[in-house]
């Protein structure tokens, strides 16, 4: 492990674009596992635009992230809760969710768990 590192998302080790130009993850790689910067853009629903590529009924991972900018509404499978997350919110999602972007604003998360295979297809 390196005594000190630094990287930028604006050079990630790898992008994900989502589905019809909603927005994009950035992953870095660390000793830990990756971090990922996702830019949510206004219209973004995860059943719309990120489902196909995941194959699953809702999303299955599990975050635990910070909300940089923007807004988001995440509604648990089966009424088991609901949260609208905004700038300076941490937030900690089981699996098992639905989101989408609330507002005009593309909304920017940091999330050091649940995007190492976020908006990859299935079949990888």
């Amino acid at each position: 492990m390196a005594a000190i590192v630094r990287k930028s998302f604006d050079q990630a080790d790898e992008t994900r674009p989502f589905a019809e130009g909603k927005g994009r993850l950035d992953l870095i790689e660390t000793d830990g596992g990756p971090v990922g910067r996702a830019v949510f853009e206004p219209g973004w629903r995860w059943t719309e635009h990120i489902r196909p590529m995941a194959g699953t009924d809702s999303c299955l991972a599990a975050h635990t992230g910070y909300v940089v900018s923007g807004r988001m509404k995440v509604v648990m499978d089966g009424g088991a809760g609901e949260e609208e997350y905004g700038p300076g919110d941490f937030m900690e999602i089981a699996p098992g969710h639905d989101a989408w972007v609330v507002g005009d604003e593309a909304c920017v998360v940091v999330d050091w768990t649940g995007f190492g295979g976020y908006a990859r297809p299935a079949s990888d």
